[in-house]
């Protein structure tokens, strides 16, 4: 098989980039993604993310596991992994909350040229279908679907008024002029419509529009292997699809969209990399590359959980369970109600 485009990796970049490359009926696309359509009732449910997230068993998650991590006495981290299209936009909690505009201005300060705060709002405005409607810090038409939430519990809004009482300021929108304060999160789902209350993936908003273009081609279930490099430049890349090994060729431009992990592991299990690392693992150079696969920093998520005599929370046991069905048939009745939680539904920045 031979393309303009080949895109590993249908997450929030691939399943957004095939979308708008194949825009054009001149260029030949393929998508290449390891795991499904992104299409089932637990992607499209928002509350099924506690079906997903927790990755036992992985249902559309890599579900990963860390290093040791010697500053937290050598104990692993948890990593989930979206693993179909959309990728982790698919199973995650769906809250809408942009970088602040500082961390923009530092990287154009940094020298990444044309990522200021005042460069990229235009991008993100024509990305968002907002609920609220236009403005000048967002959008109204764009394919990315951001609501309010359809039913918040009572004790998120008790915490919002609790965090007021103590000080913080009361925020409406956290990706307006100011981002400090306490509220609840605005979300990535559906407003309006027959699909009211659902998830709104990258696949969903980008993807599955476009799967009907003759021009392009998206492989699910389909393992990337390595980048095929010939005489320093990327050709194709090699897959495993239905047990067999098949090389899908580039004319243009291979395009590695999977994320902040997988990028650089099919990076480096192309030859591209730090020439140590891959000729432990009996991986002939390409490219060296030593930084490929390094420097990765993340934040702790740390939970406490408490129990609650509430009966409008998620719970475990036979009451909970009949609970859990009426509330699921209103959802599929209305888009409301207990399953469009996206479990954080209240937050502060301090």
């Amino acid at each position: 098989m031979e393309f303009d485009y080949v895109i590993v990796g249908g997450g929030s970049g691939g399943a957004t980039l095939a979308a708008r490359l194949s825009e054009d009926a001149r260029v030949r696309v393929c998508l290449i993604e390891a795991g499904g359509d992104g299409r089932g009732i637990l992607v499209r449910a928002p509350a099924a993310t506690v079906a997903m997230l927790p990755g036992r068993p992985p249902i559309n998650n890599y579900a990963l596991r860390t290093e040791p991590q010697p500053g937290l006495d050598n104990r692993r981290g948890y990593q989930p992994r979206g693993r179909c299209l959309g990728g982790s936009s698919a199973i995650n909690a769906m809250l809408y909350v942009r970088g602040h505009r500082e961390d923009y201005d530092d990287w154009e300060r940094a020298g990444c040229s044309g990522w200021s705060w005042g460069e990229v709002l235009p991008w993100f405005r024509r990305a968002e279908g907002n609920q609220r409607g236009a403005s000048p810090l967002h959008g109204a038409d764009g394919p990315l679907q951001v609501a309010d939430q359809q039913t918040p519990r009572a004790i998120s809004e008790d915490f919002v008024r609790a965090a007021v009482q103590s000080g913080v300021p009361f925020n409406d929108d956290f990706n307006g002029i100011e981002q400090e304060g306490a509220g609840l999160y605005q979300v990535t789902q559906f407003h309006g419509g027959a699909r009211n209350g659902e998830r709104c993936s990258a696949a969903a908003a980008y993807l599955h529009p476009a799967m009907t273009r003759p021009n392009l081609a998206v492989l699910t279930h389909t393992q990337a292997l390595r980048v095929v490099v010939e005489h320093g430049r990327a050709v194709g890349v090699e897959v495993r699809r239905g047990g067999n090994v098949e090389r899908i060729h580039a004319r243009r431009e291979v395009a590695l969209c999977g994320g902040a992990f997988h990028s650089p592991q099919l990076l480096m299990l192309s030859g591209i990399g730090d020439p140590a690392q891959l000729q432990q693992h009996g991986i002939a150079v390409q490219q060296a590359l030593p930084g490929v696969g390094r420097n990765l920093q993340d934040h702790l998520d740390f939970i406490l959980a408490y129990r609650s005599k509430h009966r409008d929370l998620f719970g475990i046991g036979l009451g909970a369970s009949w609970t859990l069905l009426r509330q699921a048939l209103l959802w599929r009745r209305t888009g409301t109600g207990l399953i469009a939680t996206p479990f954080a539904e209240g937050g502060a920045f301090v």
